[in-house]
């Protein structure tokens, strides 16, 4: 018995193509694809750098915080690592909202100590 090979659609082959153009064109005309023209690969916190391999742990952060505001000079924008983006974003929501860490702190500390009498019960017990 033979197998039969068979010759691949060249008009698929070719849409397939002509869709990962497209899909490219798109992705560098957003503006992630425009920041990492402008800006070397690298998080601007911790200083970790990128490659194609690792690319989409990189991430585009707005600094004023506004997604709809991006100019086409990068100004508002800064390439963080997901990790320092996370945080970025948390601290962001402390100072917005106050952080409950904050109102742990300013409550009255404990007064009740259940150890206080330890030392007595242990000596009644000899």
């Amino acid at each position: 018995m033979t197998l039969k090979k068979t010759q691949p659609d060249k008009d698929k082959l070719n849409q397939i193509v002509t869709d990962a153009r497209r899909s490219q064109e798109l992705r560098e005309q957003s503006y992630r694809g425009q920041a990492l023209k402008l800006y070397p690969w690298v998080c601007g916190r911790c200083a970790r750098e990128f490659t194609h391999k690792n690319l989409a742990e990189l991430t585009v952060h707005h600094k004023n915080h506004n997604h709809d505001d991006n100019p086409s000079d990068g100004s508002n924008w800064e390439l963080l690592c997901l990790y320092c983006h996370d945080n970025e974003h948390s601290r962001y929501e402390e100072t917005r909202f106050g952080s409950s860490i904050a109102s742990k702190s300013s409550s009255p500390a404990a007064t009740h100590n259940p150890f206080a009498d330890l030392k007595a019960l242990m000596s009644n017990k000899k």
